[in-house]
């Protein structure tokens, strides 16, 4: 089954759409998000040969309802809601309401765990198939499917609406957080062969930028503005075999100016707009790396103050090791391992950049070992390959 990008896109632009519409419409939110990959699929299969109706989104509204009522029809208990077939629009004649952000703000409610929350948010609004997220996750498809499954009945309890301005806030919140993890696993995968997820975090961009146009919000700005500076040095991040490139080895010719604009030019509107919050701060110290033309030439003191910021507000372990990172850079090796001392030691990246420091103060042995150990915590299977790499050189630097 070939499908063009443009259809692949246009379906998945389309999806959150008609499910919204459905689950408004029959108030069945599990029944309709069912439906519509249904539909979803049907359109892959028949648009190719057929090419595209003159409306997709009605076409689908009306494959996706035929569904259902196909569905209901044999629960003679739901025999009454047939009834509100008659009103079902012919195809062409949907009602052109977008619901693509009532969809994504259930899909992140904060009823449902982060995990449960991205994959329903990539099945109902990114338009990936049950298996395609099994797949990005390395889990079973029978096990994704439950888990879906159990997000979507949780989610069915809730209201289906966009939430009221004084729920917002923390409504936002939640699903900037998905966003933010979504696009994480993208652009390093927790899991797999491969160190990037490309599909994963260009989902989260798109739907960033969707909510971002839906209504002013500094956070909402600041995140989208995040995740562009990180993504536009895509290209620098791994070599021809698919292995990591640390930041200060990267080609910057082969860095997206055009994303770094964009995402320096929200970061400034955002920064302007009221109090700064901690994805404006992390935009901050991205473009600080962004703007500089080569890596001696990175204010790293200016680094180091904006990742103290942060730690303070969000009290982060996470930012506590690239603040040692930073610090280092700043003050010395030993600056840096001194903030690392304490730490938890099952957090991810801690031996890697302890072996970093180790190596930056000279203690070879250290770093070695501090090597050895985080290649044998990766999970991911780039990321090992790399840290065996670095394994390598300092045994063959010192024979």
């Amino acid at each position: 089954m070939n499908v063009s990008v443009e259809v692949e896109d246009l379906l998945r632009e389309l999806a959150p759409q008609v499910l919204g519409t459905l689950a408004r419409r029959w108030g069945d939110f599990d029944a309709a998000e069912d439906a519509v990959q249904e539909a979803l699929i049907a359109a892959a299969r028949r648009w190719p040969v057929d090419g595209l109706p003159a409306q997709p989104r009605g076409w689908l509204l009306q494959t996706a309802s035929r569904r259902m009522v196909d569905q209901w029809r044999s629960d003679t208990a739901r025999r009454d809601r047939e009834l509100r077939v008659a009103s079902e629009p012919a195809q062409g004649e949907a009602a052109q309401d977008d619901d693509t952000l009532a969809v994504l703000f259930l899909c992140c409610h904060p009823v449902l765990t982060p995990p449960s929350a991205i994959a329903l948010t990539l099945r109902a609004v990114g338009g990936l198939s049950t298996a395609e997220i099994a797949r990005a996750f390395l889990v079973p498809e029978a096990t994704m499917a439950q888990r879906i499954s159990r997000a979507k009945q949780r989610v069915a309890r809730e209201s289906f609406s966009m939430p009221s301005p004084e729920d917002r806030p923390a409504r936002l919140r939640s699903v900037l957080r998905v966003l933010y993890l979504m696009f994480n696993e993208g652009y390093v995968g927790s899991t797999g062969a491969d160190l990037t997820r490309v599909d994963l975090s260009d989902e989260a961009i798109r739907l960033a930028r969707l909510v971002h146009a839906s209504g002013p919000d500094a956070e909402a700005a600041g995140l989208l503005a995040l995740l562009l500076l990180i993504d536009a040095r895509r290209a620098a991040r791994t070599d021809a075999a698919g292995d990591p490139v640390p930041l200060a080895d990267q080609d910057r010719s082969r860095w997206d100016r055009g994303r770094i604009a964009e995402g320096v030019a929200l970061l400034d509107e955002a920064i302007g707009s009221g109090a700064v919050g901690e994805y404006q701060l992390q935009a901050a110290i991205a473009a600080v790396h962004d703007r500089a033309v080569t890596a001696d030439a990175t204010d790293w003191a200016q680094i180091a103050a904006l990742y103290s910021l942060l730690e303070q507000m969000t009290g982060s372990p996470v930012v506590t090791l690239n603040r040692a990172v930073a610090a280092g850079m700043v003050d010395g090796p030993q600056a840096g391992l001194a903030i690392l001392e304490g730490l938890d030691e099952s957090l991810p990246r801690l031996d890697q950049l302890r072996a970093h420091l180790y190596e930056q103060a000279g203690d070879r042995d250290r770093a070695l070992a501090c090597y050895r150990r985080a290649s044998g915590r990766a999970t991911n299977l780039a990321e090992r390959r790399y840290l065996d790499a670095q394994v390598a050189r300092l045994v063959g630097g010192s024979a």
